[in-house]
């Protein structure tokens, strides 16, 4: 995509304006479809070499999928997204914007991503909606908002242990946070930090939905979710 001189000039002071271009070739490029892949790739705690042998794609040709220095087909699209055990369309995310910055880094209300789908939660099911407030995976914090309908809560199997810590702010009604064997309960306006190697989970038991902003690091998004699994990042 070529930048209109409107877009690479940023406005410095009333009389001057100055070409960023390091910084708008880092929004294009993290909004890019190989950005999107390696993204997941990286939360899913997999290496290149992991998802060739999966998909029976050479590791050089996924390099440069993800380095968009090749634009893949829509079979490869799709062998990568089972790969990643996600649907292709997450790769395809809506963001609007008068220029590169506000669409690499902005997130309007109205295109939030579904991060049930990331973690193939049915949220129907469970009555439990999540969705992505953080511009993109790709750093090193990744910030949501949860929906609770009355009494839901996040199935046994995504009580997960990794290294790293998570903060949460109860925006909306009543949660039952548990740290261990410790259940708390948080109100409208309380919040928690807490080291995410303890075992923890947060349920509604009320007959009002809650709502909790929360915030987690690092980004750590498994395909298959085990409590005390290792989850250390790897190469690649």
């Amino acid at each position: 995509m070529r930048l209109t001189m409107d877009e690479l000039c940023r406005p410095m002071d009333g009389n001057d304006t100055t070409l960023d271009h390091d910084a708008l070739v880092s929004a294009e490029n993290l909004i890019s479809l190989g950005s999107e892949m390696r993204q997941v790739r990286k939360a899913r705690l997999l290496t290149l070499k992991d998802v060739a042998e999966t998909t029976g794609i050479s590791v050089s040709h996924l390099s440069a999928i993800e380095r968009s220095a090749t634009s893949p087909s829509l079979d490869v699209v799709h062998k990568i997204a089972t790969a990643l055990d996600i649907d292709p369309d997450w790769f395809f995310a809506r963001r609007p914007g008068s220029g590169p910055m506000e669409r690499a880094y902005v997130v309007r209300k109205r295109n939030r991503r579904d991060l049930n789908r990331l973690y193939r939660e049915d949220k129907d099911q469970i009555g439990l909606s999540d969705e992505l407030l953080s511009s993109s995976i790709a750093g090193q914090i990744l910030m949501g908002v949860a929906e609770y309908e009355p009494h839901s809560e996040r199935p046994g199997h995504t009580i997960y242990q990794h290294a790293g810590e998570q903060h949460g702010f109860i925006l909306e009604g009543e949660l039952e946070l548990q740290l261990e064997n410790e259940f708390i309960t948080l109100q409208e306006g309380d919040s928690f930090s807490f080291p995410t190697e303890i075992i923890h989970n947060a349920r509604n038991r009320t007959d009002k939905p809650a709502k909790l902003i929360w915030a987690i690091a690092p980004i750590v998004i498994p395909k298959d979710v085990v409590v005390g699994a290792r989850t250390d990042q790897k190469d690649g």
